[in-house]
């Protein structure tokens, strides 16, 4: 079952990338984005696309212009995620055949991703917004439009999030932090899951 939780791997290296992707597909989170700010980004997203790119949805994070959208399709990654609302971001995104899921906090930014192209809209920070902010939003956001909190969502609060709207997730340092091992992100990574299937239950 592919669940619609994002692993964000910020900070991480090329060479510990494929091992902590390897170990949350395992676990069973099979989308991965590594923010360009991390070291070198743009490999780290070529090896996972390489190794994983059949069994996973592998992206890039902290995209800011569409000449960093061009640089994440020519990987082979079919995933792009901002921090922020850019419609000429959103637009190339699109354009290159990509998943675009740009970041948002108000109406006004929501609404312009949408009319932008946006698959899906990232809430972020979500912890500033809080479910009853998401729950606000969710009365006036088209409702087959996935909505992720980003920031602030995890393991004791995804019930919460689920109740007001938040389809899926995007999880940073409660999995990965920089020199954390394998081991500990799949550890991580299954104890996430488990909490999400709660949150999924009928």
């Amino acid at each position: 079952m592919s669940r619609p939780i994002i692993a964000i791997l910020r900070g991480i290296t090329p060479a510990e990338a494929e091992p902590v992707a390897e170990a949350l597909v395992e676990a069973g989170i099979d989308r991965i984005e590594v923010p360009l700010n991390s070291p070198d980004g743009l490999e780290s997203v070529e090896r996972l696309v390489r190794r994983l790119g059949e069994r996973a949805l592998i992206g890039a994070g902290t995209v800011l212009s569409p000449e960093d959208v061009a640089r994440v399709a020519a990987t082979g990654a079919r995933l792009v995620v901002s921090p922020d609302c850019n419609p000429e971001v959103i637009a190339a995104t699109r354009a290159a055949g990509l998943i675009s899921i740009p970041g948002v906090f108000t109406p006004t930014e929501c609404f312009a991703a949408i009319r932008a192209g946006a698959n899906a809209l990232k809430l972020f920070p979500a912890t500033l917004l809080g479910p009853a902010g998401l729950e606000a939003l969710r009365a006036v956001l088209p409702r087959d439009l996935p909505v992720f909190a980003v920031g602030g969502a995890g393991e004791a609060n995804l019930q919460d999030w689920r109740r007001a709207g938040a389809d899926g997730f995007g999880i940073g340092t409660a999995l990965y932090r920089p020199g954390r091992s394998a081991a500990e992100v799949a550890e991580r990574a299954r104890t996430l899951v488990a909490a999400f299937d709660r949150s999924s239950a009928p």
